[in-house]
């Protein structure tokens, strides 16, 4: 009942900016450009937690950034779901460039991390699934085949994040997740890009990543929609767990072990390509400068 008051309100009401209140508008030009108009940056928190896909962010949590998510999340204003979401469709995007062979596989799904149940009370909606859904009709519009998938729960209760450090972090997600039961052969029907709103440490991203991908590959298991490709993606991740012990190797150009048929098949139904969020730490972008 709550959101759909807040809907209305939003319709009816005179509006200010999320990012810096100026007065009758849900977000300005200046406040729209620091959103979504630069392009998005992989980024890596530090230190980065075992597990964690590519993660591309599309601004610093800093400033505007940070009002407009504090104000969509904490202060209902729904409004401002359209604009986050096309700041989050842009960083999935640049996370498909470096992923050769997604199209073949069906849509793209986007894998919102979940809420806590007694936050989502509190807030009345689920902000991370509704700017997911936000970000999937806006890469539709744009062409390219996606739908928001909201298929992970918590299965217990977790202790509030924000005072917590990286290691205490992923202790407390540790085994927190799980994918709803029907929600297990819908991951089946294209390849996964987990979204969120904003990432810290990374921890919730990398335990989001390891939940999906054990849940895929018992799916495929028992089932033959996934054909060839596990023994594929198998191979391919055993190589880069070698190839991650020795960073100071590098991949050469026509190598047969990283040939584009295998690259293809690792980004098949199911498989967790990617990572994608509105906002990241500034460090995290620090880190990518060199």
């Amino acid at each position: 009942m709550r959101g759909w008051w807040q809907d209305l309100a939003d319709l009816v009401l005179p509006a200010e900016c999320g990012g810096c209140g100026r007065p009758r508008t849900v977000l300005c030009p200046r406040c729209r450009a620091v959103l979504a108009g630069a392009a998005p940056r992989r980024v890596r928190p530090e230190p980065e937690p075992s597990g964690l896909p590519a993660v591309h962010a599309a601004a610093p949590y800093a400033d505007e950034v940070r009002a407009v998510l504090l104000a969509h999340k904490e202060r209902g204003a729904l409004a401002l779901a359209a604009p986050l979401g096309a700041a989050l469709a842009g960083a999935v995007r640049a996370g498909l460039r470096q992923a050769p062979g997604v199209g073949a596989w069906g849509p793209v799904l986007l894998v919102p991390v979940p809420s806590a149940r007694r936050a989502v009370r509190t807030r009345g909606h689920d902000p991370t699934r509704r700017i997911a859904l936000a970000a999937a009709a806006e890469l539709r519009r744009c062409g390219t085949p996606a739908r928001a998938l909201a298929v992970l729960r918590q299965r217990r209760a977790v202790a509030d994040q924000s005072g917590l450090d990286s290691r205490q972090r992923r202790d407390n997600l540790a085994g927190a997740l799980t994918v709803a039961g029907a929600g297990v052969r819908l991951l089946l029907g294209g390849p996964v890009v987990l979204v969120d709103d904003l990432m810290t440490t990374g921890a919730s991203l990398a335990e989001a990543a390891r939940v999906v991908g054990a849940a895929a590959r018992g799916a495929a298991s028992r089932g033959p929609a996934y054909d060839r490709a596990p023994a594929a993606v198998y191979a391919a991740r055993t190589r880069e767990g070698m190839g991650d012990k020795h960073r100071g190797a590098r991949r050469k150009e026509g190598n047969s072990v990283y040939d584009t048929e295998e690259k293809a098949a690792a980004n098949g139904p199911g498989e967790v390509i990617c990572a994608a969020v509105v906002a990241s730490s500034p460090d995290s972008f620090e880190m990518n400068r060199n």
